[in-house]
């Protein structure tokens, strides 16, 4: 039987809690050497021009202590949020560390309810849409707290991957999932890069990812595929499967501007 998504979100919050603890690479805070530039570090595709000081940045189901204090210290007003209260307090004890102001929120990322429409002029997103059921509920909640303009910049799992199987049968990977499944996947103990442990994900396929961003009201401006592919890797690791399968896509997107009134369309008072 399918889990109920609240089921399935408090399972996945005690999940990242526990990776958080237990200092899992994907709770890792940055480093110093992100800081030393610390827009570059984040921005590889050069997508935000160089410059975000004053910018108003929402870094969403971003906790961790990575995306938040480098944003911040590139000159941004920031503020994150997160469904795992421990991957908020290592944003917090980076911010003490580096003597940096931002916000963080305790809440999931299809719920944004506690923030202004048109807050933000810059929504970051890494890896987690795959946690959440409906993904089209996500890209309304963050046109609403986007001012029109802004940018969205949002990175999944391909559905591909989570398909795929995690290790190879006589060299080939196989699709061991449905394309069109609607129940979140069984978790693994070990996460090869591929996987997080122990969280239930659900496969988006590309008319979800792609389609319901755009009815959701943005343009798409850009898309990469961050690579990880290597030829001389073992077989089984995340590197090897990356050659046949890419791992993640990476998108930027722009909210459309809020339409004017046509004149013919305004009411002159008599």
């Amino acid at each position: 039987m399918a889990k109920e998504p609240h089921e399935t979100r408090l399972h996945n919050q005690r999940a990242w809690d526990h990776m958080a603890q237990t200092g899992h690479r994907f709770a890792k805070p940055a480093s110093s050497s992100d800081f030393e530039n610390p827009l570059a570090s984040v921005d590889g595709p050069q997508w935000l021009g160089g410059d975000i000081s004053n910018w108003r940045v929402l870094c969403l189901a971003a906790g961790g202590g990575r995306q938040g204090p480098i944003y911040a210290a590139a000159g941004a007003v920031v503020t994150v949020v997160d469904f795992s209260p421990a991957m908020l307090a290592i944003d917090r004890k980076m911010a003490r560390t580096h003597r940096l102001t931002l916000r963080t929120v305790e809440t999931s990322m299809d719920d944004l309810s506690m923030f202004d429409s048109g807050e933000f002029d810059l929504v970051i997103h890494p890896v987690s849409t795959c946690y959440i059921a409906n993904i089209a509920k996500v890209y309304q909640q963050v046109a609403r707290v986007l001012r029109g303009g802004g940018l969205y910049i949002s990175q999944h799992k391909q559905p591909t991957s989570l398909q795929a199987s995690l290790v190879p049968q006589h060299g080939h990977y196989l699709l061991a999932n449905a394309y069109y499944r609607q129940q979140p996947l069984d978790p693994v103990t070990s996460h090869q890069l591929v996987r997080e442990p122990n969280t239930y994900e659900y496969i988006h396929r590309w008319e979800q990812l792609l389609g319901e961003l755009c009815r959701s009201g943005f343009v798409i401006e850009d898309l990469t595929e961050p690579f990880h592919a290597d030829p001389a890797a073992p077989a089984g690791s995340f590197e090897h499967r990356s050659q046949f399968v890419a791992p993640y896509v990476r998108i930027k997107a722009r909210r459309r501007e809020m339409e004017q009134p046509k004149k013919s369309d305004l009411i002159i008072p008599g």
